[in-house]
């Protein structure tokens, strides 16, 4: 079996077990998330199938026009959600690579011109829509580029005690971390999530290294979004049970992940899928029906 078809086959696997995430009980636990009542997921979430979509490889023109074309081969497919990447243009100071980064954003509110233009995104999301398809974006909330149109507002960003800017991690040396204990930063980002549900109508967000940001955050951008389109969905990029209580949807739950690749790459005994499973079900926040009883 080729690389690539392995790589399918455990996302495949990943994915069956992040549906079952959504569908099944969780048991109660004494503490922390798992006395909270777990959000309850849009319909069209529970039921979906989730597609990334990197545009610049997606098909031959490497533009959004390029994944409107082949809406109706994804839809054969069986995909009912596409999840594409930024979109955003691509920051020029200390980038990695030819390309860059696509998490290294310069302006939210901007469309890269190498993937078209703002009625290029409309579209695609329009047709999508007219083909019982829905469109997420992938947000990225943590930071920046260094040469971000928000750079105007240094108090948007961490800084040491000389004030001197930072990456979010030391290794992220093509962005620079956003202080989130600014309020102004706060409203500045919410008021571009909805921008996007409002100007493209996308049906919800994946949330890049959601745990990096604070809760606090999630929860007030959620609620904001829930007033603007009530069944918006947000995807988390993180295992942080208290986020699936509080703003979103569904998470990555990287253990299991990793669990399955020691089974699948490494010959461990496939019951330890089900002891990582059952651990992960006493951490995270339960779905109770309305009566009481786990659904």
């Amino acid at each position: 079996m080729s690389r690539l078809s392995q790589k399918v086959e455990k996302f495949c696997l990943l994915l069956a077990v992040l549906c079952l995430t959504l569908s099944q009980p969780l048991r109660a636990d004494d503490t922390g998330p798992s006395k909270q009542n777990a959000r309850t997921a849009p319909q069209w979430l529970r039921d979906g199938v989730l597609y990334e979509i990197f545009p610049r490889d997606f098909s031959p023109s490497g533009n959004l026009n390029g994944v409107t074309a082949r809406l109706d081969q994804l839809k054969k497919l069986g995909v009912t959600i596409l999840w594409v990447m930024p979109i955003h243009p691509i920051g020029e100071k200390f980038r990695k690579g030819n390309f860059g980064s696509p998490y290294s954003i310069s302006d939210y509110y901007a469309v890269d011109p190498n993937y078209g233009t703002l009625d290029d995104f409309k579209r695609l999301v329009a047709e999508a829509h007219k083909r019982g398809l829905k469109v997420i974006m992938d947000l990225v909330a943590d930071h920046t580029s260094w040469d971000s149109v928000m750079m105007k507002h240094p108090e948007f960003y961490k800084q040491d005690a000389n004030g001197k800017i930072q990456p979010p991690v030391p290794e992220w040396t093509d962005v620079a971390g956003l202080n989130y204990a600014n309020p102004q930063l706060c409203g500045y980002m919410i008021a571009m999530m909805k921008y996007w549900v409002q100007t493209c109508d996308v049906d919800g967000f994946r949330c890049d290294v959601a745990s990096m940001v604070p809760t606090d955050f999630w929860i007030a951008a959620r609620a904001a979004l829930d007033k603007v389109k009530p069944d918006i969905m947000m995807l988390a990029e993180a295992n942080k049970p208290e986020l699936l209580a509080t703003a979103f949807d569904i998470d990555y739950n990287w253990p299991l992940l990793a669990t399955m690749n020691q089974v699948i790459e490494d010959g461990a005994p496939a019951t330890n899928i089900r002891q990582t499973w059952e651990a992960s079900r006493l951490q995270f926040p339960q779905r109770r029906a309305a009566h009481g009883s786990h659904r």
